[in-house]
């Protein structure tokens, strides 16, 4: 099914392609068991149970790339980081940066829009236990290569979400951008800085804004902040 992603002529072409993908096997089961069975929190709700494509600007200047979508939150919204403890978490910092019209996502119909800001995944369906296989992540990969092409014209800035997205980032450089890797790879850590200069968007880490970052203290609202005002100077956003 992702042999469709590079003849998708636009964002839009491309959401629909990625929403009726079923490649990975193990990946598809899940997804579809998760949405028949739900949490008890959701058991009156009708689960999305399908890849989720990317959501923002078609011309945004800043990108952010995760992982997967989470079991309950994109799986069962169909918007990526929507519905989820780490969805508040990010789009309360997006909405602090003035990259998102309001703090809260909680369904794919809130009226939340983003400003210069496209975010996605390297794995479009939710995985189990949050850890897609390598041969699943390459099975993806069209999809967000594609997607990065698309709008390439405008991106200047990917913030990559824990160090998965900032693994996944390497292999676009040089199917998207034309651009070797560098090596060895730099290691990815918060707040870490990969230039591409005039050749490729600027890459930026972030600790993902997991539970496990946010609850604990790994990652606080102030190391978002810090990234995003790093992300809006890089991008030439005011």
């Amino acid at each position: 099914m992702a042999a469709r992603a590079p003849r998708a002529a636009d964002l839009a072409d491309l959401d629909a392609a990625i929403s009726d993908c079923f490649a990975c096997p193990r990946l598809v089961a899940w997804r579809e068991d998760v949405a028949a069975v739900r949490r008890a929190a959701f058991r009156d709700q009708e689960y999305w149970g399908r890849p989720v494509p990317g959501f923002g600007a078609a011309d945004a200047r800043i990108a952010i790339l995760g992982l997967a979508p989470a079991a309950h939150g994109g799986n069962r919204t169909g918007r990526i980081f929507t519905g989820d403890r780490s969805g508040d978490v990010l789009f309360a910092a997006l909405h602090r940066a003035g990259l998102a019209n309001q703090p809260t996502s909680v369904a794919a119909d809130d009226g939340l829009t983003l400003r210069d800001i496209r975010i996605f995944s390297a794995v479009r369906c939710a995985p189990p236990e949050n850890k897609p296989t390598p041969a699943e992540r390459d099975t993806c990969a069209p999809w967000l290569h594609r997607e990065v092409e698309l709008i390439r014209p405008t991106l200047r800035v990917v913030v990559a979400l824990g160090a998965f997205a900032w693994a996944a980032w390497w292999p676009v450089l040089s199917q998207v951008y034309g651009v070797r890797p560098p090596s060895p790879r730099p290691a990815f850590g918060h707040g870490a800085n990969w230039s591409g200069g005039t050749a490729a968007p600027e890459l930026l880490g972030c600790y993902h804004v997991s539970q496990q970052n946010t609850f604990t203290g790994r990652l606080t609202p102030a190391m978002l902040d810090e990234v995003f005002a790093r992300a809006k100077h890089l991008a030439a956003v005011d």
